[in-house]
């Protein structure tokens, strides 16, 4: 609202608020604006407000009024002018906080928009919505440049969006699109750099445009918004009544503010974006999770089905697989999902315990029963009593200890070293191995009846090379997990990245993938993590074969496993896959 500030000879200031079409002004106690000073008549001037601008004139033609230095019967106001009526100087302002404070912040708007900024910037940090912060930000722009209305508009795409429409009592505009200039927006969105329109109607550039026209329009700034050299939006104020409201130093003020204000406002809408991800993401996961398992590719949920199943049953589980795999996980969710949840689940690597300790590690020793054993130690079967043991590796077990191992699970007790007596047990067996047992079981280094009792339930786990559909899946999950457990301000990956990790063949399988991104999440210095920080440029992708060689590979694997099933037999080869025997020679002579 504009103000009158008057000082008077004594240094005194008063203040008024012009709310009225005619503001009068005079020693008499009946004026709108009283000035006891000296050489004012009782009806000494009037403010008169046209519904576009303000002026002064004098009431009598007797009566000195001075704007600006110079004598004037009449005079048009404008922004911080100064008039002199009698002995009292008054200053008047377009805005609410006029007189000499107002002049002190115009000074150093700067400091007045830092200050803002911080305001906002604090604000920021609390718990309000983005819509909240980004009405506050509004606010804060209409008060510090005095304008009657103001709007935050932000680019998605080639499509402007109106984010905010506020005027100066801090209220939402409704119909925000019918109050902003297409022309003046146009310019600033094609040249990128900020307007100011101190008189649009009579404007050389926008005064025929029909948006002013239409609108009516006096003093317009519009800023724009760059991220990272990009146009992003843009900041338009306004004034529709009030002509030339808008200088050079306002101008800059809100450039300098917008500029600013767009790094907080872009921390501010990334941060609630991936609020949003985040949950988005964690709902997601909880759809497509398993437990402690993530998939969604048809292999994984064929697993899934047979862990369903077999969970319930007090039967031996074998699960085969490439390492890293993760075969421990499926054996956790099958003692999970089982009526032994609230007993013990104890994991044995047997391919990490030397051969000499092995049966002490797993059925435990007495006291004295060999050097160093200086007390009675359960065994890792004593361990899991109630429970599931998982025995890892199952393929490492030496032949010897196959045979004790035959007869716990046989007779469901088990001996210390040194022992004497047996112990009775109950606990379920679930083991795993990389290795293809029935080969292992045909070379005579793995005993078949230990074989047919741990095998009831056969669970083969895909490498990951063939789960296409979850690679970027679980590597998305690893990603939020160890950017958490690093404080990593990593977010997320490049689109090579992506095309990298589906192409990658992962011989290491799950495990590869931790690694490498653990890895990644710790060097990358960006938000983003690029296929070079996985170490899978070019170089470490497969080669790509023509259409007609990779054909011809796959086809040659394919016979001769085809070939190993039916054990070399050629004829019955050549029937099941309903070729001429004369092509399965011609394999066998390219093997």
């Amino acid at each position: 609202m504009p103000t009158l500030t008057t000082r008077l000879p004594n240094g005194e200031l008063l203040t008024h608020r012009i709310a009225k079409s005619i503001t009068t002004i005079g020693a008499d106690s009946g004026n709108d604006v009283v000035i006891p000073a000296a050489g004012l008549e009782p009806h000494h001037a009037q403010i008169v407000f046209d519904g576009r601008e303000f002026s002064i004139a004098r009431v009598d033609s007797d009566v000195p009024v001075e704007v600006n230095g110079k004598a004037r019967r009449k005079a048009r106001l404008g922004h911080e002018d100064r008039i002199r009526v009698g002995d009292a100087n008054i200053l008047f302002s377009m805005l609410e906080n006029g007189g000499e404070a107002r002049t002190s912040a115009a000074g150093s708007g700067e400091i007045e928009g830092l200050r803002r900024l911080h305001a906002f910037s604090a604000k920021m940090m609390g718990k309000q919505s983005i819509e909240a912060l980004l009405e506050e930000l509004m606010d804060a722009v209409i008060d510090l440049t005095g304008a009657a209305k103001g709007f935050l508009v932000l680019f998605e795409g080639d499509r402007p969006d109106i984010k905010v429409a506020r005027n100066v009592h801090k209220e939402n505009l409704d119909n925000a699109v019918s109050e902003l200039s297409d022309s003046i927006i146009a310019r600033v969105v094609e040249t990128e750099e900020p307007v100011i329109v101190s008189d649009a109607l009579n404007d050389a550039a926008f005064g025929h445009a029909e948006s002013v026209v239409n609108l009516r329009l006096n003093s317009v700034m519009c800023v724009p918004l760059r991220e990272r050299g990009r146009l992003m939006g843009l900041i338009y104020v306004g004034n529709d009544r009030v002509k030339d409201l808008f200088d050079m130093r306002s101008l800059e003020l809100l450039t300098v503010f917008a500029s600013q204000a767009s790094l907080l406002m872009q921390n501010a809408m990334l941060v609630d974006d991936l609020k949003v991800r985040a949950v988005s993401l964690s709902a997601e996961l909880e759809r497509q999770r398993f437990g402690e398992i993530v998939g969604t590719s048809q292999a994984m949920r064929e697993v899934f089905r047979q862990v369903e199943k077999v969970a319930g049953a007090e039967v031996s589980v074998l699960i085969g697989g490439e390492t890293g795999t993760g075969k421990e996980l499926i054996a956790r969710e099958i003692h999970r999902r089982s009526a032994r949840a609230r007993g013990p689940f104890v994991s044995v690597n047997c391919g990490a315990i030397p051969e000499s300790l092995m049966e002490s590690e797993f059925f435990g020793h007495m006291r004295g029963a060999f050097t160093g054993a200086v007390a009675t130690t359960p065994g890792k079967f004593q361990s899991a009593d109630h429970g599931t043991i998982f025995l890892d590796e199952i393929g490492e077990m030496p032949l010897g200890l196959q045979v004790k191992l035959l007869r716990v699970l046989q007779e469901h007790t088990v001996m210390k070293v040194g022992g004497t007596k047996h112990e009775s047990l109950d606990i379920r067996v679930v083991a795993a191995s990389n290795r293809n047992l029935e080969e292992e079981v045909k070379a005579g280094r793995f005993r078949e009846d230990l074989y047919y009792r741990l095998n009831v339930v056969h669970v083969d786990l895909p490498a990951l090379r063939k789960r296409d559909d979850d690679i970027v899946l679980l590597a998305r999950y690893l990603l939020a997990r160890y950017a958490a457990e690093f404080k990593s301000k990593v977010k997320g990956f490049t689109p090579n990245a992506v095309i990298s990790m589906r192409k990658h063949p992962w011989p290491g399988n799950v495990r590869e993938l931790e690694n490498r991104l653990k890895k990644a999440v710790i060097l990358c210095d960006g938000a983003m993590i690029s296929a070079q920080d996985l170490d899978l440029t070019e170089d470490a992708l497969p080669e790509v074969l023509p259409l007609a060689e990779a054909k011809e590979r796959f086809q040659r694997e394919y016979v001769l496993e085809v070939l190993a099933r039916n054990n070399g037999n050629r004829t019955k080869t050549a029937k099941d896959l309903d070729v001429d025997p004369r092509t399965i020679f011609r394999y066998l002579e390219k093997a």
